[in-house]
């Protein structure tokens, strides 16, 4: 993963208040596609802080089971402290493209707002086949274009004054494009791809609570972001507001 959209430890801290709105958003959208059901056994990968883990294991209950897996140690145990009390639920560090599971491990794969940072997404696709039973259903979500950004369009914003970063920032939406995400779900063996599109036009509070969360979160795009003068910013916030827009893709 490029090392300007890492999360690192220190970041881990401070995920759920730059994203937890958003997630919890669109989670539910993202549970509906892969058919989550009372007693199954769900992997969501690139957890983060086990967010959508913990809205499956409502709907799983206590003959199901859920693992959280991210490849962040420090996001893994803010799972752990969100999932802990939970007997059927486990958290795992492990690498989307490489996972240790044994193959037809899981009901149903999971992945939100993940699978767009890994190096080869194509890859962690065929892991999720691979771990995915016969009928099961593995269902991911990704941004879609900087127009509907949430605060990512702030990331933008610096790319323009830091060229550097701007593939970094481009990186978010990579897989926001309806027919390259159907184009990799099938040729990573998947049947019956349905792809929709959820919005959501989120309302905050004030400024500072738009530019600073994914300042504090985000590797190299949030020093640079402390540096960005705020009379610039403002206005992109102004311009923007804050709407995202999901691809919800589901398979089986």
């Amino acid at each position: 993963m490029a090392e300007e959209l890492t999360y690192r430890d220190e970041a881990a801290a401070g995920y759920d208040g730059a994203f937890a709105r958003v997630t919890t958003h669109f989670a539910p959208y993202l549970l509906r596609a892969a058919h989550i059901a009372p007693g199954m056994r769900v992997l969501d990968i690139a957890a983060g802080t086990g967010l959508a883990a913990e809205a499956a294991l409502n709907i799983v209950g206590p003959t199901g089971h859920v693992i959280a897996a991210d490849l962040s140690p420090a996001m893994v145990e803010k799972s752990r402290g969100r999932l802990g009390h939970a007997k059927n639920a486990s958290v795992a560090v492990e690498d989307g493209q490489a996972l240790s599971f044994p193959d037809e491990s899981f009901d149903a794969v999971v992945c939100s707002l993940g699978l767009m940072f890994f190096p080869d997404p194509l890859r962690g696709l065929a892991e999720f086949r691979r771990v995915l039973r016969p009928g099961g259903r593995v269902a991911v979500s990704v941004n879609t274009v900087p127009g509907r950004s949430y605060n990512t369009r702030i990331n933008l914003a610096i790319a323009r004054h830091v060229p550097s970063l701007a593939a970094a920032a481009a990186r978010v939406f990579s897989l926001g494009d309806e027919m390259k995400l159907r184009s990799l779900l099938e040729v990573a063996d998947f049947r019956d791809v349905e792809i929709t599109t959820e919005m959501h036009r989120f309302v905050l509070p004030s400024f500072h609570a738009y530019f600073n969360p994914p300042r504090k979160v985000r590797a190299r795009l949030g020093k640079h972001l402390s540096r960005f003068p705020r009379r610039r910013a403002k206005p992109c916030a102004r311009k923007y507001g804050a709407t995202s827009g999901i691809l919800a893709a589901s398979s089986r």
